[in-house]
């Protein structure tokens, strides 16, 4: 199975009047060379952030660590006007686990999406919730 998903729709984010949106996109199978890329990573987030309808706010923030080979990649921040867009990408596994947290309606289905197509993966899981 390519993608699952665990989705919240428009309708049921505007009736409920929730405060905002999470969304835990897991993105399986990735290119090794792309998530090892810091400069691939950051052309990935401006992208994102301009499909999502959200203003960046400051420099994106991209940082490798890991003394333990299992725990080794980069860890990506980016402040956003109605909140956060964070990821961390494990080259052991080459995986990524990408959080977006916002105020504003975005469509959690394009993201992963968008995900999965930029780092080639093989299958994407999604997790939406509504914040109150």
């Amino acid at each position: 199975m390519p993608i699952s998903y665990l989705t919240i729709d428009r309708a049921d984010y505007e009736d409920t009047r929730a405060w905002g949106l999470s969304t835990a996109v897991d993105v399986y199978g990735c290119d090794p060379v792309a998530i090892r890329s810091r400069e691939h990573i950051v052309r990935f987030t401006h992208e994102l952030c301009d499909l999502l309808g959200v203003r960046r706010f400051g420099e994106t923030q991209v940082v490798r660590f890991g003394g333990d080979p299992r725990l080794c990649g980069y860890s990506m921040v980016q402040i956003i006007e109605a909140s956060l867009v964070s990821a961390y990408f494990a080259e052991d596994s080459n995986t990524l686990y990408l959080d977006i947290f916002s105020s504003k309606w975005y469509d959690a289905e394009a993201a992963a999406e968008y995900a999965k197509e930029f780092f080639r993966a093989e299958r994407v899981r999604v997790q939406t919730f509504l914040r109150q």
